[in-house]
């Protein structure tokens, strides 16, 4: 049978599985994998389970003519070269659906604890600088009930976001058309803008959109000028979504309110200036997906499309074709 490595460790049900197929399972414990790296690993192997932080690039494929496919354990796959894995006949899969709730759960999070000012309340109540209710008490934060929010990127997550937004806190949701096509979604009540009417016209900005070439850098300096004074930003997708400098100087100077954050453009470095920004700016360690029964779910998903492609088969959550 096949030799799959994973290169980092997984939940026990996942290697079980393909060990149960009769794959010989090599786990790898350390850092995210750099190309160079991943490339001499996958000598021998046949599968390679990776994590969004493994760079999978056309040397790894050319080096490994006997892989046949990369089980990536994340829904996005900018860290895949999916056209030198086709050229190469590597099939590349992902975990689309495993992680769509908890990533909007968090969003919301995010959202609620940047208007309300959970972290800087938090802080005063420990600092002992809580002195009881008084009628005008700060930390003082922004209404989120009946908001406006702008969604870029409105699929499964998108869409989930928008649920709990439009349903459970009243907000109403704007979008944009991604490549001329009308968004679908059903059951929620969406208006689809320009970006700049979106950026100019919203409350609350929400990244849900994939990385590539043209999304890169989609909120820089400009975006979030058009933004207004009292807006907040959101990105639980992919940190180069954002110029990190442009926002942090953006947070200084009191041109947009606040942001909540759960990527970055240089994960895991964040933009020092970033970092000194406390008023309504919460930032977290990338821990959208971070639920155990969510993390135990994409390991599973990604060992089955693995075990499936091993055996001749088209997983259900390809994204490049071998």
């Amino acid at each position: 049978m096949a030799r799959v490595l994973i290169t980092q460790p997984v939940y026990p049900e996942a290697t079980a599985e393909l060990r149960a197929q009769g794959h010989e399972v090599v786990e790898r414990n350390g850092p995210p994998m750099s190309a160079e790296g991943l490339a001499e690993a996958a000598a021998g192997f046949h599968a390679v389970l990776t994590v969004l932080t493994d760079q999978v690039s056309e040397g790894v494929f050319a080096a490994n003519p006997q892989l046949s496919v990369v089980a990536n354990i994340a829904a996005g796959v900018d860290n895949i070269d999916r056209a030198a894995a086709a050229a190469h006949g590597v099939t590349v899969t992902n975990t689309p659906d495993s992680l769509t709730d908890a990533t909007a759960d968090l969003t919301m999070a995010l959202l609620l604890a940047v208007a309300r000012r959970v972290p800087e309340g938090d802080r005063q109540v420990r600092d002992g600088r809580f002195r009881g209710w008084t009628l005008q008490q700060e930390p003082m934060g922004t209404d989120v009930t009946g908001a406006r929010l702008g969604i870029i990127g409105l699929g499964k997550i998108g869409r989930a976001v928008a649920r709990r937004a439009q349903h459970g806190f009243g907000m109403s949701i704007a979008t944009v058309a991604r490549d001329g096509r009308e968004p679908q979604a059903p059951g929620l009540e969406v208006s689809t803008v320009g970006l700049d009417e979106l950026l100019a016209g919203c409350d609350v900005i929400s990244l849900h959109c994939p990385l590539t070439t043209e999304t890169r850098h989609l909120i820089d300096a400009g975006a979030l000028a058009r933004m207004p004074a009292h807006a907040l930003l959101l990105n639980t997708g992919r940190g180069p979504l954002v110029d990190e400098r442009a926002l942090a100087e953006a947070l200084r100077d009191g041109v947009i309110a606040g942001a909540g954050l759960d990527v970055y453009e240089h994960e895991p470095d964040v933009d020092p200036l970033l970092l000194q920004q406390r008023e309504r700016v919460v930032l977290l360690p990338h821990v959208g997906s971070a639920t155990e029964r969510t993390r135990r779910d994409i390991c599973a998903v990604a060992a089955r499309n693995a075990a499936e492609a091993l055996a001749g088969k088209t997983p259900p959550d390809v994204v490049a074709a071998g």
